[in-house]
Protein backbone atom coordinates (compact mmCIF):
# COMPACT_ATOMS: atom_id res chain seq x y z
CA UNK A 1 0.00 0.00 0.00
CA UNK A 2 1.34 3.66 -0.71
CA UNK A 3 0.81 5.73 2.49
CA UNK A 4 1.95 8.83 0.85
CA UNK A 5 -0.81 11.06 1.00
CA UNK A 6 -0.53 12.94 -1.66
CA UNK A 7 -0.85 9.91 -3.51
CA UNK A 8 -3.86 7.24 -3.53
CA UNK A 9 -3.93 4.17 -1.04
CA UNK A 10 -3.79 1.35 -3.45
CA UNK A 11 -5.17 -2.47 -3.27
CA UNK A 12 -4.56 -5.43 -5.54
CA UNK A 13 -6.81 -8.07 -6.39
CA UNK A 14 -5.69 -10.98 -7.72
CA UNK A 15 -5.03 -10.48 -11.01
CA UNK A 16 -2.25 -7.68 -9.89
CA UNK A 17 -4.73 -4.67 -10.75
CA UNK A 18 -4.48 -1.93 -8.55
CA UNK A 19 -7.69 -0.09 -6.90
CA UNK A 20 -8.06 2.64 -5.56
CA UNK A 21 -9.19 2.60 -2.02
CA UNK A 22 -12.00 5.20 -1.30
CA UNK A 23 -12.78 6.26 2.13
CA UNK A 24 -16.14 5.74 3.18
CA UNK A 25 -16.43 9.58 4.57
CA UNK A 26 -15.58 10.84 0.61
CA UNK A 27 -17.44 8.82 -1.09
CA UNK A 28 -18.90 11.37 -3.57
CA UNK A 29 -20.95 8.91 -5.70
CA UNK A 30 -22.33 6.93 -2.46
CA UNK A 31 -23.62 10.20 -0.80
CA UNK A 32 -25.14 11.57 -4.26
CA UNK A 33 -27.03 8.26 -5.02
CA UNK A 34 -28.15 7.96 -1.34
CA UNK A 35 -29.55 11.46 -1.76
CA UNK A 36 -31.40 10.77 -4.96
CA UNK A 37 -33.42 7.61 -2.69
CA UNK A 38 -34.07 9.77 -0.21
CA UNK A 39 -35.59 12.76 -2.67
CA UNK A 40 -37.51 9.86 -4.67
CA UNK A 41 -39.11 9.03 -1.01
CA UNK A 42 -39.96 12.94 -1.19
CA UNK A 43 -41.81 12.47 -4.52
CA UNK A 44 -43.62 9.89 -3.23
CA UNK A 45 -45.16 11.51 -0.69
CA UNK A 46 -45.88 14.68 -2.51
CA UNK A 47 -47.40 12.54 -5.34
CA UNK A 48 -49.84 10.60 -3.42
CA UNK A 49 -51.14 14.20 -2.31
CA UNK A 50 -51.07 15.35 -5.43
CA UNK A 51 -53.07 11.77 -6.84
CA UNK A 52 -55.43 12.33 -3.67
CA UNK A 53 -56.12 16.46 -4.65
CA UNK A 54 -56.73 14.78 -8.22
CA UNK A 55 -58.93 12.40 -7.54
CA UNK A 56 -61.45 14.63 -5.47
CA UNK A 57 -60.84 17.50 -7.88
CA UNK A 58 -62.69 15.13 -10.34
CA UNK A 59 -65.44 14.49 -8.02
CA UNK A 60 -65.78 18.31 -6.87
CA UNK A 61 -64.39 20.30 -9.70
CA UNK A 62 -66.97 22.95 -9.18
CA UNK A 63 -66.41 22.83 -5.25
CA UNK A 64 -62.98 23.09 -5.56
CA UNK A 65 -63.10 26.03 -8.29
CA UNK A 66 -65.02 27.59 -5.46
CA UNK A 67 -62.58 27.09 -3.46
CA UNK A 68 -59.56 28.34 -5.40
CA UNK A 69 -61.33 31.70 -6.25
CA UNK A 70 -60.69 32.96 -2.50
CA UNK A 71 -56.95 32.21 -2.36
CA UNK A 72 -54.70 35.24 -2.71
CA UNK A 73 -53.54 34.63 -6.50
CA UNK A 74 -51.05 37.88 -6.43
CA UNK A 75 -49.37 36.65 -3.06
CA UNK A 76 -49.65 32.92 -4.45
CA UNK A 77 -47.56 34.77 -7.64
CA UNK A 78 -44.98 36.86 -5.89
CA UNK A 79 -44.33 33.52 -3.42
CA UNK A 80 -43.53 31.56 -6.96
CA UNK A 81 -41.08 34.24 -8.64
CA UNK A 82 -39.23 34.51 -4.82
CA UNK A 83 -38.78 30.25 -4.49
CA UNK A 84 -37.42 30.48 -8.52
CA UNK A 85 -35.32 33.49 -7.70
CA UNK A 86 -34.29 31.37 -4.63
CA UNK A 87 -33.15 28.03 -6.23
CA UNK A 88 -30.95 30.34 -8.96
CA UNK A 89 -28.81 31.62 -6.17
CA UNK A 90 -28.82 28.32 -4.60
CA UNK A 91 -27.19 26.70 -7.62
CA UNK A 92 -24.75 29.68 -8.20
CA UNK A 93 -23.70 28.86 -4.87
CA UNK A 94 -23.08 25.21 -5.44
CA UNK A 95 -21.10 26.61 -8.59
CA UNK A 96 -19.43 29.30 -6.65
CA UNK A 97 -17.69 26.36 -4.59
CA UNK A 98 -16.34 24.45 -7.16
CA UNK A 99 -15.07 27.36 -8.90
CA UNK A 100 -13.28 28.04 -5.37
CA UNK A 101 -15.11 31.45 -5.14
CA UNK A 102 -15.84 30.59 -1.60
CA UNK A 103 -17.03 33.74 -0.14
CA UNK A 104 -19.33 34.16 -2.95
CA UNK A 105 -20.86 30.87 -2.47
CA UNK A 106 -21.45 31.90 1.18
CA UNK A 107 -23.21 35.41 0.34
CA UNK A 108 -25.55 33.27 -2.49
CA UNK A 109 -26.72 31.04 0.22
CA UNK A 110 -27.49 33.56 2.53
CA UNK A 111 -29.69 35.29 0.05
CA UNK A 112 -31.43 32.02 -0.85
CA UNK A 113 -32.24 31.94 3.22
CA UNK A 114 -33.61 35.76 3.37
CA UNK A 115 -36.03 34.73 0.03
CA UNK A 116 -36.74 31.79 1.90
CA UNK A 117 -38.07 33.29 4.66
CA UNK A 118 -39.59 36.05 2.40
CA UNK A 119 -41.56 33.22 0.88
CA UNK A 120 -42.66 31.89 4.64
CA UNK A 121 -43.67 35.55 5.72
CA UNK A 122 -45.75 35.85 2.51
CA UNK A 123 -47.27 32.37 2.93
CA UNK A 124 -47.80 33.10 6.89
CA UNK A 125 -49.76 36.39 6.25
CA UNK A 126 -51.81 33.87 3.74
CA UNK A 127 -52.61 31.56 6.52
CA UNK A 128 -53.48 34.37 9.02
CA UNK A 129 -56.17 36.11 6.08
CA UNK A 130 -57.73 32.82 5.59
CA UNK A 131 -57.85 31.91 9.54
CA UNK A 132 -59.28 35.72 10.16
CA UNK A 133 -62.26 34.60 8.21
CA UNK A 134 -62.99 31.63 9.76
CA UNK A 135 -61.04 29.06 7.17
CA UNK A 136 -59.52 26.87 9.04
CA UNK A 137 -59.28 23.01 9.59
CA UNK A 138 -62.55 21.85 11.44
CA UNK A 139 -63.46 25.77 12.07
CA UNK A 140 -67.48 26.01 12.19
CA UNK A 141 -67.15 28.72 9.05
CA UNK A 142 -65.35 26.17 6.96
CA UNK A 143 -67.58 22.81 8.05
CA UNK A 144 -70.61 24.73 6.56
CA UNK A 145 -69.38 25.15 2.93
CA UNK A 146 -69.86 22.49 0.16
CA UNK A 147 -68.32 19.54 0.72
CA UNK A 148 -65.89 19.82 -1.83
CA UNK A 149 -64.90 23.14 -0.55
CA UNK A 150 -64.08 21.40 2.88
CA UNK A 151 -61.58 18.69 1.07
CA UNK A 152 -60.52 21.76 -0.90
CA UNK A 153 -59.15 23.68 2.22
CA UNK A 154 -58.17 20.85 3.79
CA UNK A 155 -55.74 19.59 1.07
CA UNK A 156 -54.37 23.17 0.64
CA UNK A 157 -53.41 23.62 4.52
CA UNK A 158 -51.74 20.41 4.46
CA UNK A 159 -49.89 20.32 1.57
CA UNK A 160 -48.94 23.75 1.76
CA UNK A 161 -48.09 23.05 5.49
CA UNK A 162 -46.13 20.21 4.63
CA UNK A 163 -44.02 22.86 1.78
CA UNK A 164 -43.88 25.27 4.40
CA UNK A 165 -42.35 22.60 6.79
CA UNK A 166 -39.29 21.76 3.54
CA UNK A 167 -38.32 24.97 3.63
CA UNK A 168 -38.15 25.36 7.10
CA UNK A 169 -36.05 22.20 7.25
CA UNK A 170 -34.20 23.99 3.83
CA UNK A 171 -33.41 26.92 5.71
CA UNK A 172 -31.74 24.46 8.53
CA UNK A 173 -29.55 22.78 6.43
CA UNK A 174 -28.22 25.55 4.34
CA UNK A 175 -27.29 27.34 7.98
CA UNK A 176 -25.79 24.20 8.80
CA UNK A 177 -23.81 24.50 5.71
CA UNK A 178 -22.63 27.88 6.49
CA UNK A 179 -20.83 26.44 9.51
CA UNK A 180 -19.21 23.49 7.32
CA UNK A 181 -18.19 25.91 4.82
CA UNK A 182 -16.46 27.87 7.59
CA UNK A 183 -15.01 24.61 9.34
CA UNK A 184 -13.55 24.02 5.78
CA UNK A 185 -15.52 20.92 5.96
CA UNK A 186 -17.23 21.87 2.48
CA UNK A 187 -14.45 23.00 0.22
CA UNK A 188 -14.25 23.27 -3.64
CA UNK A 189 -11.91 19.80 -3.58
CA UNK A 190 -15.58 18.67 -1.27
CA UNK A 191 -18.90 19.99 -1.98
CA UNK A 192 -20.71 16.81 -2.41
CA UNK A 193 -23.08 18.30 0.63
CA UNK A 194 -23.62 21.50 -0.86
CA UNK A 195 -24.75 20.07 -3.80
CA UNK A 196 -27.35 18.12 -2.40
CA UNK A 197 -28.31 20.60 -0.43
CA UNK A 198 -28.73 22.30 -4.20
CA UNK A 199 -30.60 19.13 -5.22
CA UNK A 200 -33.32 19.54 -2.22
CA UNK A 201 -33.81 22.92 -2.78
CA UNK A 202 -34.62 22.18 -6.93
CA UNK A 203 -37.42 19.80 -5.22
CA UNK A 204 -38.75 22.06 -3.11
CA UNK A 205 -39.18 24.60 -5.36
CA UNK A 206 -40.47 21.47 -8.55
CA UNK A 207 -43.41 21.10 -5.68
CA UNK A 208 -44.33 24.75 -5.56
CA UNK A 209 -44.46 24.98 -9.04
CA UNK A 210 -46.99 22.19 -9.05
CA UNK A 211 -49.00 23.52 -6.21
CA UNK A 212 -49.09 26.84 -7.27
CA UNK A 213 -51.45 26.16 -10.53
CA UNK A 214 -53.34 23.50 -8.60
CA UNK A 215 -54.64 25.72 -5.92
CA UNK A 216 -54.76 29.34 -6.87
CA UNK A 217 -55.10 29.24 -10.84
CA UNK A 218 -58.11 26.26 -11.46
CA UNK A 219 -60.56 29.05 -11.27
CA UNK A 220 -59.74 30.21 -14.30
CA UNK A 221 -60.55 27.45 -16.38
CA UNK A 222 -63.70 26.25 -13.87
CA UNK A 223 -67.41 26.68 -14.38
CA UNK A 224 -68.81 29.73 -14.53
Amino acid sequence: MNNDNNNPELVYDKEGNAHEVVDFNNDDIGSKLGFWLFLFTELMLFGSMFLVFSFFFYRFSHDFVIASSNLDLTLGSINTVVLLISTYFMGIASLNMKLNNIEKSKKMIYITIILSLIFLTIKYFEWMAEIHHGIYPDSEALNKLANGEILFFGLYFTMTGFHGLHIIVGIGVMLWAIKLINNKKINPNKSVVLENIALYWDLVHLVWVFLFPLFYMISFGGES
